[in-house]
């Protein structure tokens, strides 16, 4: 069994809980191991922010205003996409921040808890954010999802 879902959300501050609560709501439900639940969930939250805070683009209208979050919960492993409409990255992934920078850490904390991460581009141009970790499972798993 595999589980997916995928979210349009607008670029307000409001949307990044409710992801946050989707995701977490889902790893509970399938049985995830409540330490690798919260650790996705906090890359999440922070590919999010950069979403709301960098994700429009110059040109006002539908496109910019809104942004992406997929998640895919299938057997061993749970990958979380983040997409948008802003300036994207160039074809390197970005320098996250020093750590002990006042912002601009998002990127290295979601390095640091993901198990691989890529920065790209989407096809309009916009910026992605994808991730993936090995999923534990709680002893009391209700789904099989291998």
């Amino acid at each position: 069994m595999s589980i997916w879902w995928s979210l349009h959300l607008r670029r307000e501050a409001a949307s990044v809980p409710l992801a946050r609560r989707l995701l977490l709501g889902t790893m509970e439900t399938a049985g995830v191991d409540p330490d690798v639940s919260y650790e996705l969930s906090v890359a999440l939250t922070e590919a999010c922010a950069n979403a709301v805070e960098h994700g429009g683009s110059p040109v006002r209208g539908e496109a910019s205003e809104a942004y992406r979050v997929t998640a895919y919960l299938d057997g061993e492993t749970c990958r979380i996409e983040v997409a948008d409409s802003g300036p994207g990255f160039s074809g390197r992934a970005p320098r996250p921040a020093a750590a002990d920078a006042e912002s601009g850490r998002g990127l290295r904390l979601i390095e640091e808890l993901a198990d691989h991460v890529h920065f790209g581009r989407t096809g309009r141009g916009g910026a992605l954010v994808s991730f993936d970790k090995i999923i534990k499972w709680r002893a009391d798993a209700p789904l099989a999802l291998t």
